[in-house]
């Protein structure tokens, strides 16, 4: 089985409701055990600095909470991104330059940290489950860029995504919101 640690799941129009809909999906592990990521384009109203005030000026805009997922949503999740070669007090690398910062750990200077964001919640699949779910066609999968995880503006991230992608998949992004006004 080949990895897709690293990569971007882009949830397909079939995917019609609840928290995956119109989702992007960072995956930070995956393996034959199962896989874990967050979803970065699904910003929420709570600002870091009403939750976690410490951490706040190291988060970049829009510094507020993101929902990351429908597992353990009580719980929060940091992903940064380093420079290369970087590896601060209580960053976990992960994939490429990105990882979880503890944030029950020092908070890091912010010279240390080139982004960051904070999850409530993750997305997590057990063994097969996400290859059955791809399988089916309710992801795509393609390369992530920086960019993508630490977007200024989620809310453009899975038309984004899809309009840069080849063949007939970059169509999906024209897909209405709702297709019964179409």
């Amino acid at each position: 089985m080949d990895s897709m640690r690293g990569r971007l799941l882009v949830a397909t129009p079939s995917v019609e409701s609840g928290p995956f809909r119109r989702s992007v999906v960072f995956l930070l592990d995956h393996d034959e055990d199962g896989a874990l990521g967050v979803i970065v384009n699904h910003p929420t109203h709570a600002d870091v600095d009403d939750v976690l005030p410490s951490w706040s000026a190291l988060v970049g805009a829009p510094d507020c909470l993101f929902e990351g997922g429908p597992v353990s949503m009580d719980s929060a999740l940091a992903v940064a991104v380093v420079p290369a070669g970087s590896s601060p007090a209580g960053f976990r690398p992960m994939t490429g330059r990105f990882g979880l910062v503890d944030l029950d750990g020092p908070v890091p200077d912010a010279t240390e940290l080139l982004g960051m964001r904070v999850f409530a919640g993750y997305a997590g699949w057990s063994a097969g489950q996400l290859e059955d779910e791809i399988a089916e066609g309710s992801w795509l999968v393609t390369e992530a860029r920086d960019e993508d995880v630490l977007t200024p503006q989620p809310e453009n991230l899975w038309r984004s995504v899809l309009r840069r992608q080849e063949g007939d998949a970059r169509f999906l992004a024209t897909f209405p919101d709702d297709p019964t006004e179409n």
